[in-house]
């Protein structure tokens, strides 16, 4: 957190339409983490948001966010506070390193368009951060002796599949409405980049049915 907060692009927070984004997203992520589900004591699932928190702030104010985010649920009593360490491990630190190497491998690797920074980037960068949370959730209980690991094998790991899908779905339309209404709001997304399009025919030509150049 220290690294995080030291690395943190606090300048681009005096813009007062970056501070309102940055500051309403805590708030909203805030709502979504006490919007949970409870398996069991102490097993709760609810939504992350790490990955479009990183999308739109990158990685360390995303988890200078997150990790206040995890403060106020230790405050409201969701979280205790001798877990808030490792809560902010697995529940941001995972998501958002996850978030930060794949764009990097999608801007290296795969075409720049807006669909492959939807689908892969938003969609299904969410969705595998996700259950990244649920395995390494899953193994830290079972290795500290909280739960026996055949329960949480059966009643707590699958859940997180389905929540995948729920965390990919709304990261990914979240993003979409953003980067088309609001992207200012988003610091991942270069309009430049995502949306150039291809140059077409000198002006002043055209090309017929039979393929013959011509004058306009």
């Amino acid at each position: 957190m220290a690294v995080a907060a030291y690395r943190a692009p606090w300048r681009e927070l005096r813009d007062p339409v970056r501070l309102n984004a940055w500051l309403g997203a805590i708030v909203v992520l805030m709502l979504a983490w006490t919007m949970n589900a409870g398996v069991r004591e102490g097993l709760n699932l609810h939504l992350v948001g790490a990955t479009v928190a990183t999308l739109m702030f990158g990685a360390p104010l995303a988890l200078v966010a997150l990790a206040a985010v995890i403060a106020a649920s230790a405050v409201n009593g969701s979280i205790h506070w001798s877990a808030v360490g490792l809560n902010l491990l697995v529940m941001a630190g995972i998501p958002v390193l996850l978030t930060s190497r794949l764009r990097r491998f999608v801007e290296r690797h795969l075409p720049l368009n807006y669909f492959v920074y939807i689908f892969v980037q938003a969609f299904a960068g969410a969705g595998v951060g996700v259950v990244l949370v649920g395995l390494a959730a899953t193994a830290a209980l079972a290795s500290a002796g909280a739960y026996p690991t055949a329960l949480l094998l059966e009643e707590y790991l699958p859940f997180f599949l389905l929540l995948a899908f729920s965390e990919a779905w709304m990261s990914g339309m979240a993003m979409t409405l953003m980067v088309v209404f609001r992207p200012a709001w988003v610091a991942s997304f270069d309009d430049k980049r995502y949306l150039a399009r291809s140059p077409g025919p000198p002006r002043g030509e055209h090309r017929d049915n039979s393929g013959e150049k011509g004058n306009e």
